[in-house]
């Protein structure tokens, strides 16, 4: 007798375990984070499918239920190959993967996590903004996890409006005039993260930062700060490469 699902999942990351298995990492709606042993995985036959980003059809089966089991899947959509040619779509990409496979407690259900990821995969391409489509899913994984933002008021004078800061401590939004004196300890807070409803492309370069540094901040001090680990290295870079869109 054999435990065993299958679902649409989104690939998260793809190591070598042997010449030719690979240990896969995907997402899928009612099980989360899931490792499983591809047979073959490494092989240039099944490379492609394994890249992180892409939307398969997992199934995976074992033994029992706590063991690592093999995975196998059907490509539904190449995510990774289809933003090969854009760097920033490609950046944001890898990025949403390895934050998610280093946040996500293994076998943890976050459907809501899960369905916002796979609107970032299926819309690269056609997104204008798709940093700001990944600040916002950063900003619902950390909901998710128990640290959520509270950008509704400001934590200060309790004004909703005219929220341009939040604190790093606490994570609430704060008003220019309730910042005061401390408003150059505060990190900055972009518009489309206050305003869920504003259509996406509505920023630039300056506000993506932003962004990346407000759920980077919280991302980095409660998800891997617990695990004694950094921002994944592809995170890291997408900071950078965001930076240096920034017009001096």
């Amino acid at each position: 007798m054999s435990v065993e699902w299958e679902g649409p999942a989104v690939v998260l990351d793809a190591r070598p375990h042997s010449e030719a298995d690979a240990l896969i990492t995907v997402m899928t709606e009612a099980h989360g984070a899931h490792r499983g042993l591809a047979r073959g995985g490494a092989s240039r036959k099944q490379a492609h499918l394994w890249q992180a980003g892409n939307l398969v059809q997992a199934r995976w089966v074992a033994r029992l239920q706590d063991s690592l089991g093999t995975v196998s899947a059907e490509l539904v959509h190449a995510g990774a190959a289809l933003a090969m040619d854009d760097a920033l779509a490609l950046a944001v990409l890898r990025a949403a993967c390895a934050v998610a496979e280093g946040a996500l407690p293994e076998r943890e259900a976050h459907p809501i996590v899960f369905g916002q990821l796979v609107g970032l995969v299926a819309g690269l391409g056609e997104d204008r903004a798709p940093v700001e489509t990944l600040v916002r899913w950063e900003a619902q994984l950390l909901a998710d996890l128990g640290y959520g933002l509270d950008l509704r008021s400001c934590a200060v004078t309790a004004e909703t409006t005219g929220l341009r800061l939040v604190s790093p401590k606490s994570g609430r939004a704060v008003s220019t005039a309730g910042a005061g004196a401390w408003a150059s300890r505060l990190l900055a807070l972009p518009g489309f993260l206050v305003d869920e409803g504003a259509g996406a492309g509505g920023g630039g370069a300056a506000d993506w930062r932003d962004g990346l540094a407000v759920t980077g901040r919280f991302l980095a001090r409660d998800v891997f700060g617990l695990q004694h680990k950094g921002l994944p290295a592809a995170r890291l870079l997408l900071a950078d490469r965001v930076e240096g869109m920034v017009s001096p």
